[in-house]
C-alpha cells in the first residue's frame, strides 16, 4: 500500500518538497545551500528576495529532529486542516503564515538593530566583507555588547517550516479545541485547547528571555501563530463536524 495514498495533495507535496530540499542540502553542501536559500536580515549582503519563500523548505543540517518534528506536525495537523479548508486555501494559509512568521522575526531583528544604530540598517557602523562575510567595527563607536547584538542579527540565517507549522497549530486549536492529543513524555491525552496555548506561551517566554546560546527563532513561531489566528478569523473558517466527533 502506498503510504502517501491517504494524504491530501498539498500536504503530500509539501512533505516531498521539504525532503527534496533536505537531501539536496546534504548532497550539495549544507552551509552553502543554507546561506543561499535560508533567509537573512534584509540589510545583510547575503539577503536575496527568493529567501522569503525558500527558507520555509530548508531545515537545520545539524539536527535531524528539526525536519522530523516539522514534517510530523505538518502531516498530523495539516491533513485535517486541508480537508477542512480545501487544498487551494490550505496552501495559501501555509505560505501566508510562513511569511507572517518571517515578518515578525525580521521586525524584532530590526528593533535590535535600531537600538544600536538608530536605524533599521547598520548605518555604516559595521563593515561586512561581501566575499567572506567577516564583520569589522570601530571599537571606539560600538561596545562589545552592541557588537554582539548586531552580529546576532547580521550573522544569523533562519530556516525551517516552524513558522507555518505554528500557524497550523493555532488553526487546529481554534477549529478543534476539544480534540485530545498525545504529547511525548506525557502519559495521558491533553485537549488541544490546553496544550497548544501553553506551547505558545512557552515560545513567548523563551523569545523574551533570549537565553544565551538559544538559536531558535521564537518570534518567528509566534508570528506564524499570530498570522494563523488572524487568517482563521478573517476567512471565517469553521469546524467541519465530520472530523473528530
Amino acid at each position: 500500500m502506498n503510504p502517501l495514498a491517504n494524504i491530501p495533495p498539498v500536504v503530500k507535496n509539501l512533505l516531498i518538497i521539504n525532503v527534496i530540499f533536505y537531501i539536496a542540502m546534504m548532497m550539495f553542501g549544507a552551509q552553502e545551500m543554507t546561506n543561499l536559500l535560508g533567509v537573512h536580515y534584509f540589510d545583510s549582503p547575503d539577503f536575496r528576495i527568493w529567501q522569503v519563500v525558500t527558507y520555509m523548505f530548508m531545515h537545520s543540517h545539524q539536527s535531524l529532529f528539526h525536519i522530523m518534528f516539522n514534517m510530523f506536525a505538518l502531516y498530523s495537523f495539516g491533513t485535517t486542516l486541508e480537508y477542512v479548508m480545501g487544498s487551494k486555501r490550505f496552501l495559501n494559509f501555509y505560505l501566508l503564515t510562513g511569511l507572517g512568521a518571517l515578518a515578525l522575526q525580521m521586525m524584532v531583528q530590526g528593533l535590535e538593530v535600531y537600538s544600536v544604530t538608530g536605524s533599521f540598517t547598520h548605518n555604516g557602523l559595521l563593515v561586512i566583507d561581501k566575499v567572506t562575510g567577516a564583520m569589522s567595527y570601530n571599537p571606539q563607536v560600538l561596545n562589545p555588547d552592541q557588537v554582539a547584538k548586531l552580529g546576532g542579527v547580521y550573522a544569523s540565517t533562519m530556516v525551517g517550516a516552524s513558522g507555518a507549522v505554528f500557524g497550523l497549530l493555532i488553526a487546529f486549536v481554534v477549529l478543534f479545541p476539544n480534540v485530545e492529543l498525545m504529547i511525548m513524555f506525557i502519559p495521558v491525552p491533553i485537549k488541544a485547547k490546553y496544550i497548544i496555548p501553553a506551547y505558545i506561551l512557552l515560545e513567548l517566554f523563551l523569545g523574551v528571555k533570549q537565553a544565551e546560546g538559544d538559536s531558535v527563532a521564537h518570534f518567528a513561531h509566534l508570528g506564524g501563530a499570530l498570522f494563523g489566528f488572524i487568517l482563521v478569523k478573517l476567512w471565517g473558517l469553521r469546524r467541519n463536524d465530520r472530523f473528530y466527533e
